[in-house]
């Protein structure tokens, strides 16, 4: 059995002249800037080891008669404490950060200042309401189900891209049209733009940065179902416990670290961080401590051999990056077409997913394996299984983006429909759209074209806030009050005006509509232009948003021009979608051509120094063959 990690502190001990007694490299638990309690077992006789700089000879004469001593150390000197001589009788697990008398004295900037913990929350989680007709035949009790039920499965190898580290960035995604549609591997983090811990980090280090009094939610590889009541410390007992020595299986796959001293070792890759909405588009000044927003970019996934974890599609569609620190994983991935994508959602929370391999129900699976230094990315909507050959440390994180927000808003619509809980979505969904609306109409106010891939997928969002609206302005008492608490009112002053200005403004850049046509979508598939009455110099009406007209608009229409040519009868209408595509010959039939060509001209003064003008022209013509 592994012990609890409650060992004594024996590198970087401070004697009473404040200077460190052993100069080898500090434990994680040195580097922690809260105040860590450390049991220390006694010694026969007391050294200067023992001793901190706010020894007394009263406290020193106690600590001959203790078992167990407390030691924190100050955030800002680093140099550790005991608790009984410097702690002033509070209670040391109530502390968050502290720091010494003399750093505080001495603090010209005002910021040092001692904070507490939250008192700890009761979990609220429910208990699995158990199936016992399902445990009667064994189905929730074999943590080697998913296996079994794979077994003698036609599984493909995958063919998925390796990549260098430096070849993943946003030029990749801006000029390969099949980027962050098909997983990619990253076979080293070298140029990758990724911070990661040391190779010797270890799941106790996890414990000691995270806090091990801290809860944790466990999954029962078993039922798969959230096994209550573990902490932090309980976890990294279990899994460091022998494979023979556990009695069950358990996983960890939602370990959030944000606010923790472990997230100061971690860095996203370059690309997720300059994809990420969380990161680019929530307000800086309302992320952080103190504040609520999605943390779900920094996650800590802890699984031990034969662990597993059914099909499923990460929340809203989600992309992911997942980094193997040490172990192993076995990725099953089903590509999410529309066809594949149904299945699942049949799937899905329903008793057949018990006793039915999902990959009977799809085109095909494919297997992909990851070792230790490897990194992957999965983009938008990807179904996928994973199962750990071996005891396993992770790090990874979600991430929502502009170049498939169509699959996101599906799968997030396959959640509700499917009675997915609040608690395994995206969180504030809703409200991260409407800032990612507000930053784009801004910077197309501003001409700031984003590239047509990102162009193309926009338009989903504007339907999406479009839908919102409906609700704001038709939706019964309840709906318009959970929809407008959505809102993010500090950037978005009024949604419906948003929405439609940006709806407006994207066809524009589009080059989809001008001034006297809108966009209809058509079953969600393309986009029909469909022209409507209006006055070139009268901008069409919108609830709460009114586009600026054009301050001048001249018409200009050419005189006829007849010609004729001797040409094939035009017999194949798509052939002649192609301008100008003819071959003329004096022994086809004489054909009279009647064209006419009408230049529209606009002008308007935007703001002060920027003035925007538009040229349309048009050319009609009528061919008639003569027999």
């Amino acid at each position: 059995m592994a012990s609890g990690r409650r060992s004594a502190r024996t590198n970087g001990h401070i004697s009473t002249d404040g200077s460190p007694e052993n100069e080898a490299a500090p434990s994680p638990q040195e580097q922690a800037e809260t105040a860590t309690p450390t049991n220390v077992e006694p010694s026969e006789i007391k050294t200067a080891d023992d001793r901190c700089p706010a020894c007394t000879p009263e406290t020193i004469a106690q600590l001959d008669d203790e078992v167990n001593e407390q030691w924190a150390m100050c955030g800002a000197c680093k140099v550790w404490y005991h608790w009984r001589c410097a702690g002033e009788g509070v209670d040391l697990d109530t502390i968050d950060k502290w720091f010494c008398k003399n750093c505080l004295t001495n603090d010209t900037t005002g910021k040092r200042a001692i904070t507490f913990r939250a008192p700890a929350r009761k979990s609220d989680r429910k208990r699995t309401t158990k199936n016992y007709a399902n445990i009667e035949a064994g189905v929730n009790s074999d943590p080697k189900r998913f296996l079994n039920m794979m077994e003698g499965k036609e599984i493909k190898e995958d063919s998925f891209r390796r990549m260098e580290g430096s070849q993943v960035g946003m030029e990749w995604a801006e000029e390969d049209e099949n980027a962050m549609k098909e997983p990619i591997v990253i076979e080293s983090l070298e140029g990758l733009g990724m911070n990661m811990p040391d190779e010797n980090f270890t799941v106790d280090d996890v414990g000691l940065l995270v806090g091990e009094k801290n809860p944790i939610e466990v999954i029962d590889v078993a039922s798969q179902t959230n096994a209550p009541g573990w902490t932090v410390g309980q976890w990294v007992e279990y899994y460091n416990l022998e494979p023979h020595q556990r009695d069950k299986i358990f996983n960890v796959i939602s370990l959030e670290i944000s606010g923790t001293l472990l997230a100061d070792r971690i860095l996203p890759p370059r690309l997720v961080r300059e994809l990420d909405w969380v990161e680019n588009f929530w307000p800086s000044t309302r992320k952080g401590k103190g504040h609520t927003y999605p943390k779900v970019q920094l996650y800590c996934l802890m699984g031990v051999q034969g662990a597993w974890t059914d099909w499923h599609v990460d929340f809203a569609g989600s992309s992911v990056y997942y980094h193997i620190m040490h172990g192993s994983k076995v990725f099953y991935f089903i590509k999410p077409t529309p066809a594949n994508l149904a299945a699942y959602e049949r799937w899905s929370g329903t008793e057949i997913q018990y006793h039915t391999w999902l990959g009977d129900l799809v085109d095909e699976v494919v297997k992909v394996t990851l070792t230790a230094g490897n990194t992957m990315i999965i983009p938008t909507g990807w179904i996928h299984a994973v199962y750990t050959p071996e005891d396993t440390l992770v790090f990874g994180g979600n991430f929502l983006h502009s170049y498939n927000i169509p699959t996101q808003l599906k799968v997030r619509d396959i959640e509700i429909r499917t009675q997915v809980p609040k608690k395994f979505r995206f969180p504030m969904f809703t409200k991260l759209c409407w800032y990612v609306g507000d930053k784009y109409m801004k910077d197309l106010k501003n001409g700031i074209i984003p590239s047509s891939r990102v162009l193309d997928s926009l338009s989903s969002l504007v339907d999406f806030l479009l839908s919102e609206t409906r609700v704001l302005e038709r939706g019964s008492v309840q709906a318009k009050k959970e929809a407008k608490e959505q809102i993010p009112h500090d950037r978005v002053k009024d949604g419906p005006a948003l929405a439609r200005e940006l709806a407006w403004r994207l066809r524009h850049a589009s080059g989809n509509a001008s001034d006297d046509e809108h966009t209809t979508s058509t079953n969600g598939v393309g986009y029909k232009r469909k022209r409507i009455r209006s006055r070139s110099d009268s901008p069409p009406k919108f609830r709460n948003f009114r586009p600026k007209g054009w301050d001048k608009v001249v018409e200009t229409k050419g005189e006829l021009d007849p010609r004729t040519l001797h040409l094939r009868r035009g017999e194949e209408i798509e052939k002649w979608t192609e301008w100008d595509n003819y071959q003329e010959s004096e022994n086809e039939p004489a054909v009279e051509i009647n064209s006419r060509k009408n230049v529209i001209t606009k002008v308007r003064l935007k703001t002060e120094g920027v003035l925007e003008r538009e040229r349309i022209e048009r050319i009609v013509e009528v061919w008639t063959w003569k027999d």
